[in-house]
């Protein structure tokens, strides 16, 4: 039966005194994991890098799918020191900072550290200390000071990875492409069950989660997956989220389920909270608070790229003709019967996220300017039974005003090889971006959308008819999970849409499905 232990602390944390670690354990009947005596179950982590530094994470659970709130990850007490060791070298000999942080009890002991002062544009390795257990050794880097030649830049970008639907085989597949950074652009856990069958695997506790205990549950049981924690210890991360952090379809304070937006925000802050105990976030900018959390950042690597990261979900306005009984999720609404689509007001990102991403985007000085986001962004016509032609309600196509005025602002004020990265729809496409869908106008910039890690895809056939209707569309499959990889040169960005061979396979391989460049001041992809 489940049982109480006591870890105690052997080591001295700086000049401090050997203290306990903590109580840990499940109360008797609780679900749970196989305890040890192992602080770092869920592994480490790097993000958000910058010249001089970046953010580390860890987070404290020696029994890490205890579901007893009361004793999250197996732990309970105050707050607990941790160590933690940046070195030039992997095997730890050259240490250049060190320092104490806190495992803080009111957010399930999870450590952030913001650490600054180092060289840019070089890897640095890292690892924590808890009492007498020690992490594993993690990788990351610092990027290219603003403004300084860099010669070229790999990004990973995954998205909608369903723990039910698939092994991970993806994340170890991109680990081995060895990208400078992944981009994690939302569903990077899902809230829900999956009642099918033909299940891979299971969620531990089976249930949707709705609550702090089990949003975190659900983080740690994905953070316990190797080929995800491999990832996360070796390149560091950029996160934005999309809707199954929370529930399926939210906009802002709107759930699919009708709640009230009151009753609602409750269940956005548990799982805010549960994002920022898991995520490698500076703790500085991305601190919950209640239903809020700011995601949304930009990062530059030297004179060659700038990433903005957008958050497509906290702001929005709420889902064009949204009501009960049926319309609490995205659907498919002509212009006749919709008209809330096209309001000049709606946004997608907000009014003040608007704001901060045109300013950005018209000062950028660099070769290249990604748009890291969460969903679609082009034009994608589709059709109802009837013919009449529809427009799916959750992604940018639910919010056209939003997308003509960013796609209006990026070519009035000429930003420089403007690229779109998204994912949410399980399935690959390369887009040809513009202000009107007219086949005559003028490309603006370019769109590429990642498939599933292992999410469920929709029908090829779904899409493949309507392709005709969307000759922006360059290229379209659904039939295949995996990732994306981009190599950024001054002179062009090269795209790889990288497929897995089966994600019921643990051991699957990987293959190119296709490749795509975009040349410097030629928006557009073009088969490579």
């Amino acid at each position: 039966p489940p049982r109480r232990r006591f870890l105690q602390q052997t080591a001295t944390i700086g000049a401090a005194a050997a203290v306990p670690l903590a109580l840990w354990g499940c109360a008797s009947g609780a679900v749970r994991g196989a305890g040890t005596n192992d602080p770092f179950t869920l592994g480490v982590a790097s993000g958000e890098p910058r010249a001089d530094g970046f953010a580390l994470w860890t987070r404290l659970a020696p029994d890490p799918l205890c579901a007893d709130p009361a004793t999250p990850g197996g732990m309970s007490g105050p707050d607990v020191p941790v160590e933690y060791e940046v070195a030039t070298d992997d095997g730890m000999r050259d240490v250049v900072r060190r320092g104490t942080a806190s495992a803080e009890a009111r957010y399930a002991w999870s450590v952030h550290v913001e650490v600054g002062g180092l060289l840019p544009a070089r890897p640095y390795w890292y690892r924590f200390r808890a009492g007498a257990a020690t992490s594993r050794i993690g990788r990351t880097a610092t990027v290219a000071a603003a403004g300084s030649p860099t010669d070229r830049l790999r990004i990973g970008f995954v998205s909608c990875a369903n723990y039910e639907q698939g092994w991970f085989s993806a994340y170890r597949h991109l680990l081995a492409d060895q990208p400078d950074v992944v981009l994690f652009l939302g569903d990077y856990l899902y809230e829900s069950v999956d009642r099918q069958t033909d299940r891979v695997r299971r969620h531990s506790d089976d249930v949707e989660a709705s609550t702090l205990p089990t949003y975190r549950n659900r983080y740690a049981q994905y953070r316990m997956d190797p080929d995800l924690q491999a990832l996360h210890a070796g390149v560091p991360a950029l996160c934005t989220w999309d809707d199954h952090e929370v529930a399926n379809d939210y906009a802002d304070r709107w759930s699919p389920t009708f709640d009230d937006p009151e009753r609602f925000l409750l269940r956005r802050a548990a799982a805010y909270q549960a994002y920022y105990e898991h995520m490698p976030v500076r703790p500085s900018r991305s601190t919950p608070n209640g239903p809020a959390l700011r995601v949304y950042d930009r990062f530059r690597f030297g004179d060659l790229a700038e990433i903005a990261m957008i958050d497509g979900r906290q702001y929005r306005s709420r889902g064009a003709c949204y009501g009960p009984p049926d319309k609490g999720r995205g659907h498919l609404e002509s212009d006749a019967s919709c008209p809330e689509r096209l309001l000049e007001a709606r946004s997608l990102i907000g009014v003040e996220q608007e704001r901060w991403l045109y300013d950005g985007l018209a000062r950028s000085d660099t070769a290249w300017n990604v748009i890291a986001q969460d969903v679609l962004m082009a034009e994608l016509k589709q059709r109802k039974p009837s013919g009449e032609i529809a427009y799916w309600t959750d992604d940018w196509n639910g919010y056209p005003a939003n997308r003509r005025r960013l796609i209006e602002h990026i070519d009035r004020t000429r930003v420089r090889n403007p690229v779109v990265v998204g994912g949410d729809i399980h399935s690959f496409w390369a887009n040809d971006l513009k202000v009107d869908d007219d086949p005559a106008s003028r490309i603006v910039a370019t769109e590429y959308v990642g498939t599933s890690v292992t999410a469920k895809s929709p029908a090829y056939e779904t899409f493949a008819k309507v392709l005709p209707d969307n000759p922006h569309v360059r290229f379209f499959d659904s039939r295949a999970h995996g990732y994306a990889v981009a190599d950024i040169t001054s002179a062009r960005m090269t795209t790889s849409f990288r497929a897995v061979s089966d994600v019921r396979d643990p051991n699957a391989t990987v293959s190119t499905l296709k490749r795509f460049v975009v040349d410097d001041g030629r928006p557009g992809a073009v088969v490579a």
